[in-house]
């Protein structure tokens, strides 16, 4: 059997998968997208630690190294509310420990709004941002330009998981229900 059959599935083994009995469902590419996204998170939060003590911060967890880029972003302070709905947590002590550590840091800087706690990037968390960037550029970007990947193909496979997540944040809702 040619390999290029299947391109999903190695010939005569099924789909590359870490739950066999998961991927014997009504959906079996579903299962072995769960797994590619498993490794490509563990892989994601291991570069963005990495980067970041690259740029010069180390120490910092995958969590507070999305957190102090979001505050970034934009330059305009963002609520512990806002930080927890575009990163999609749902437990927003994990934010709040992670915004505190941040403080320690001097990257980010409380403030408010109303009654709303607010925090706000540092020049310290501009600079390691920046840093951070020129790292990614150096060592991530030009990897990946490597590939010859379609950069529209990437948008819309973005686009894609953004979908999912809706889904398996419905499928959430109904078995916590259950």
């Amino acid at each position: 059997m040619d390999p290029s059959d299947d391109a999903g599935a190695l010939s005569g083994f099924g789909p590359v998968v870490s739950s066999a009995h998961l991927a014997k469902s009504g959906l079996p590419a579903l299962s072995e997208m769960e797994f590619a996204l498993t490794m490509a998170n563990n892989a994601f939060q291991r570069w963005v630690v990495r980067c970041m003590t690259a740029a010069g911060m180390p120490g910092l967890t995958p969590l507070e190294v999305l957190i102090v880029h979001l505050v970034h972003h934009r330059a305009r302070p963002k609520s512990l509310a806002d930080i927890c709905l575009v990163l999609n947590i749902e437990d927003t002590h994990l934010v709040n420990y992670a915004v505190k550590k941040l403080e320690k840091h001097g990257l980010v800087t409380p403030g408010r709004n109303g009654k709303e706690k607010t925090v706000a990037i540092t020049a310290d968390g501009q600079s390691y941002c920046t840093q951070y960037g020129k790292v990614r550029d150096a060592l991530l970007i030009r990897s990946v330009e490597q590939l010859g990947l379609d950069k529209a193909e990437l948008s819309r496979l973005a686009a894609l998981l953004r979908t999912l997540s809706g889904s398996y944040d419905q499928a959430a809702r109904g078995a916590a229900a259950l």
